[in-house]
């Protein structure tokens, strides 16, 4: 008996030695390392966005800034506020969700494009 117990702790880990066993999986430290590089390129990404492609699209566009059209409606109910719904700044997120998309496509293409000729000298040198 005493060994049968034995044996069933040790196939019973802790709840920390799970976890750090868990930690130390090689997946769980790439998904973190790909999260904090993601973090990074996100902020590159909407920093182009926003300070460069965004104001050229908005002279493009005439200047039009979608995020102040709303329909209020007024509360029926009682005397508190009205209902806002803000479908300027909806629109204005899916414009700028696409702008997005598309400058990360042709940062993309443009990877893609410099590792073929990357790949293309290679063979050549070979």
């Amino acid at each position: 008996m005493a060994k049968e117990e034995k044996e069933t702790k040790k196939e019973k880990k802790s709840f920390k030695e799970e976890f750090i066993e868990f930690i130390n999986r090689g997946s769980v430290v790439d998904l973190a390392v790909g999260v904090a590089v993601g973090g990074a390129f996100t902020a590159i990404v909407n920093s182009l966005v926003n300070d460069i492609v965004m104001p050229i699209v908005g002279l493009i566009a005439g200047g039009v800034d979608f995020t102040g059209l709303a329909i209020r409606i007024p509360n029926f109910f009682g005397n508190g506020d009205e209902a806002v719904i803000a479908y300027g700044n909806f629109i204005q997120n899916v414009i700028q969700f696409l702008v997005i998309a598309w400058v990360i496509f042709m940062i993309i293409k443009a990877m893609n494009k410099l590792n073929e000729k990357r790949e293309a000298r290679k063979a050549k040198k070979d």
